[in-house]
């Protein structure tokens, strides 16, 4: 054999050798499934919260993915359908063979749209009338939890909203939720205050009964059941320093809570003497001072940036919160929109130590603290004498931590009024040795507001046909319900954060074109600067000539007419200028990032060939 065909004879079997291990590398690597994460905002990388739910699964838990694949699906959805299928992949392989997932196209007629249908996956409609299907289904055992519309307006909160129903199919029991409130949420019996008609429990509360198993607590217990998981305080009017030491001990205990206070509560019908209704406060003031935190219950937010109406109507306690308000990243506050609310106060202070603040929602820094008689004021009368505070108040928060209680010195004494009752409540139950500290972390929610969760802040309600029609005005219900889901389904949902959307714009494009329609809207400013200085001369000139002087145009105003024709071609002239520059920068720098993005690895890789070949073949042994 000579050297050429021995040459030859290695080369081959060398590729062939190559190729094999490539296959085999990959297969392996493919079975671990193992990548980096670098995308901005960590697309692809689950949250703690989420692997601490999957890891704890004791059976498989089965995901049903319904995707029409036809031609009829809109191209954003079939993007964003895509990014789903890559999120449940993840879900599979943190679930270590736990998740299951099962992709199903529901074509018309076809089984899988019957699959679709049952499990309660709903048909969305293009314009053209046209059905497609992308929603989920999740299953656990016998329990389904269905996920009937998957929408990329909610993509930041796809993690959230898959792995609630994950720990929702996984619990055989409805969570309680307590329910403290001196407002008549439940609803009341006819009477003087209702108009001699039945008053409907709050919107709020019927929703919570649809998830959760609502469980009314009186204003001044001994002591919070058990069985109740979340306490939900709204508007404790009047609350004593008993009822204070109950939820503390609650909390301690591992309980979560969700208090409602107010500094003047609008639609409190009860709390004035005849029922004149309106302008009560409350608080926790005991609790709030053991954890580090003031709540002033004479003073409202007076906000100008997010004030409500205009002119004579305008009024800047009635806040009219958008996204620039809400804390960007915590689910809670994603995807809100807006939310009103009346009237609110602000927390201020800072927590003990052991215990982290996270805001929710916060003021503009053009705002300040006024009192609290004062709140309904509108118009001019609202706005005199403000000076804007340069301070973003807290309107709404997290504590998390452990929470150390704020009666070091036990259940605290009752009165000569309560020492019956409290005899009495002692012989029936025993009272345990009080706790001090939290065993382990907890978390606690506080909105300086009550009034948002009202129906008259918060939804719209018709008749139509006999039939109640409720209507949100807002996000209000969607943030209270998004504040009692994270706390009555698994805790390891709290740790869950809001996801970066897919969506990468072209921030600095954004930028050139923002500076361009500023020059832009200059020079049209300019021009018409100049058209008004030209109006006004030569109406002075006519003026000058007088009234016998007619239509005809003077030597000098046919100067200054074209001295403003000649500014306003100039100008003209500039704006497509303007325009130029622009297209051309945007062009710029579009095409050479699509060379970045298309050209450059495989530029790199032929780089690195190269040099590699070079480098063997200056070691290669000269024959």
């Amino acid at each position: 054999m000579d050297k050429k065909t021995e040459k030859l004879l290695y080369s081959t079997g060398g590729l062939v050798a190559a190729f094999v291990i490539v296959l085999l590398v990959n297969f392996v690597l493919g079975a671990a499934r193992g990548r980096i994460d670098l995308t901005q905002g960590k697309l692809y990388t689950l949250s703690e919260g989420t692997r601490s739910v999957l890891g704890r699964l004791e059976a498989p838990v089965k995901i049903r993915l319904y995707f029409s694949q036809g031609a009829e699906v809109p191209l954003p959805i079939k993007a964003y359908g895509r990014r789903v299928e890559d999120m449940l992949a993840e879900f599979r392989q943190a679930g270590r063979g736990k998740v299951l997932v099962e992709k199903l196209d529901p074509e018309p007629d076809s089984e899988a749209e019957d699959s679709a249908t049952l499990e309660g996956v709903e048909a969305q409609v293009v314009q053209t009338g046209e059905k497609f299907y992308l929603g989920a289904s999740v299953g656990y055992a016998d329990q389904k939890i269905a996920l009937p519309a998957l929408a990329p307006d909610r993509e930041p909160l796809l993690e959230y909203d898959l792995t609630r129903a994950i720990a929702r199919a996984t619990t055989t029991a409805k969570p309680v939720v307590g329910v403290m409130s001196a407002l008549p949420v439940f609803g009341m019996p006819p009477s003087q205050f209702t108009g001699g008609q039945p008053m409907e429990p709050q919107v709020f509360i019927g929703e919570l009964r649809r998830d959760y198993t609502v469980k009314r607590v009186s204003l001044d217990p001994e002591r919070i059941d058990d069985d109740v998981k979340v306490l939900l305080v709204i508007h404790p009017r009047g609350i004593s320093d008993k009822a204070q030491y109950a939820i503390d001990q609650f909390v301690l205990r591992g309980g979560k809570l969700i208090a409602f206070l107010d500094p003047n509560a609008y639609f409190d019908q009860m709390g004035q003497m005849g029922g004149m209704g309106g302008g009560t406060p409350s608080s926790l003031d005991r609790l709030l001072k053991a954890w580090g935190l003031g709540f002033d219950t004479g003073k409202v937010v007076l906000d100008m940036r997010y004030l409500t109406g205009a002119g004579a109507r305008t009024l800047p306690t009635l806040l009219s919160l958008n996204d620039s308000a809400f804390a960007p990243n915590d689910i809670a506050t994603a995807r809100l929109g807006s939310l009103l609310m009346p009237f609110a106060g602000a927390f201020t202070g800072k927590p003990v130590e052991g215990l982290s603040e996270t805001v929710l929602m916060k003021t503009s820094s053009y705002s300040q603290l006024v009192d609290s008689f004062s709140a309904t004021a509108q118009g001019e009368a609202a706005v005199r004498g403000f000076k804007p505070s340069n301070t973003e108040y807290a309107l709404a928060l997290r504590l998390t931590g452990k929470f150390k209680t704020a009666f070091p010195d036990g259940r605290p004494k009752a009165d000569d009024r309560g020492k019956a009752a409290a005899a009495k409540a002692a012989q029936a139950t025993t009272d345990p040795a009080p706790l001090k500290e939290s065993s382990a972390d907890n978390a606690v929610v506080l909105v300086g507001d009550s009034d948002f969760i009202n129906d008259g802040a918060a939804v719209q309600i018709q008749e139509i046909f006999g039939q109640r029609i409720v209507i949100p005005r807002n996000g209000n219900i969607a943030f209270a319900q998004a504040l009692v889901d994270q706390f009555a389904g698994d805790p390891a949902l709290i740790k869950l954060r809001s996801r970066a959307s897919a969506a990468r714009p072209f921030v600095r494009i954004r930028d050139m074109e923002a500076r361009a329609q500023q020059a832009y809207l200059g020079k049209i400013k300019d021009l018409e600067t100049n058209l008004g200085q030209t109006q006004e001369k030569l109406n002075a000139l006519q003026k000058g000539r007088g009234p016998a002087a007619g239509a005809m145009l003077s030597a000098e105003q046919q100067s200054e007419l074209e001295n403003f024709r000649r500014k306003a071609a100039e100008t003209r002239l500039a704006l497509k200028e303007v325009r130029r520059e622009l297209r051309s920068e945007s062009e710029a720098l579009q095409f050479w990032t699509k060379v970045v993005n298309i050209a450059l690895m495989p530029l790199l890789v032929a780089i690195a060939g190269i040099a590699f070949a070079i480098l063997r073949r200056r070691r290669a042994p000269s024959l």
